[in-house]
């Protein structure tokens, strides 16, 4: 069957957005090299060795750095944003979905691949999709990082804050494991405690399996896994939180820059 014209169009905005991504790619990878080559100009010139840290220090420990967030990443903007309206879960089309998280950590850009479970939960996963499409977690801050107990990286909330979102919340609970227990590499939505309707844009990736105790309104939706990539979710666990809590802001800042879906 060929392509719808809505098909068409997202194909056509897609490859607009990646190309758009690649370009910025290369002007970090050029901007690196001439930094390096200033660099070591100035280290010949001194006589001597430079050591030089490419992530950006942070003024305050307790928050998200919205600035340059490390060299080569692209600065976070903090300002609500409004999602739209909620999409029915027929949305979802009772099938997998595949995705791509493109990240940059402290100046890097990695891919975390995805896939999406849109039977178990079509709820969560509609909504995901509808928000990705519309480019809402692109240069947004992953904001919390829990190191102990559980062992998550928390997303998807445009103002850093942890209270964030599209404008629209969502329930019941989807696709949550019985026995609390979510292995790494899962992918979950966020809510608030005692509150099953609660659900919006954030989101978490476990990068360690974990066991999460449900409250009263249950557990939490399973709307995914993660599929390739979860060694840099680790990668920034091992470098902890800013001020070395169980629980805050990762030292090493991480950026969404874009989500793909199909």
């Amino acid at each position: 069957m060929a392509p719808s014209k809505r098909e068409r169009e997202y194909a056509r905005k897609r490859q607009a957005k990646w190309d758009e991504r690649q370009r910025d790619k290369r002007d970090r990878r050029r901007r690196v090299g001439v930094l390096v080559a200033i660099l070591a100009v100035f280290a010949l010139a001194a006589g001597t060795a430079l050591v030089a840290g490419l992530s950006s220090a942070r003024s305050d420990d307790s928050a998200v750095d919205t600035g340059a967030t490390g060299t080569g990443c692209s600065p976070v903007s903090t300002d609500p944003r409004d999602g739209g309206d909620l999409p029915d879960p027929s949305a979802a089309e009772g099938r997998t979905w595949t995705a791509s998280l493109d990240l940059c950590v402290d100046g890097s850009t990695e891919t975390i691949g995805l896939e999406l479970d849109g039977q178990q939960a079509p709820q969560a996963v509609a909504s995901f999709v509808s928000l990705a499409r519309a480019s809402y977690f692109d240069a947004t801050a992953c904001h919390r990082l829990v190191t102990q107990g559980i062992h998550v990286l928390q997303c998807g909330d445009p103002t850093a804050s942890g209270t964030g979102g599209p404008g629209y919340a969502y329930g019941p609970i989807e696709n949550a494991p019985t026995a609390d227990v979510y292995p790494a590499g899962t992918l979950a939505m966020a809510r608030r405690g005692g509150d099953g309707a609660s659900m919006g844009s954030q989101f978490f990736l476990v990068y360690e399996d974990s066991t999460i105790p449900s409250d009263a309104a249950g557990g939490y939706t399973v709307l995914g896994t993660v599929t390739s990539g979860l060694d840099t979710v680790q990668a920034v666990a091992d470098a902890g939180t800013t001020d070395g809590a169980a629980d805050g802001s990762p030292a090493s800042p991480v950026i969404i820059e874009g989500v793909e879906t199909q």
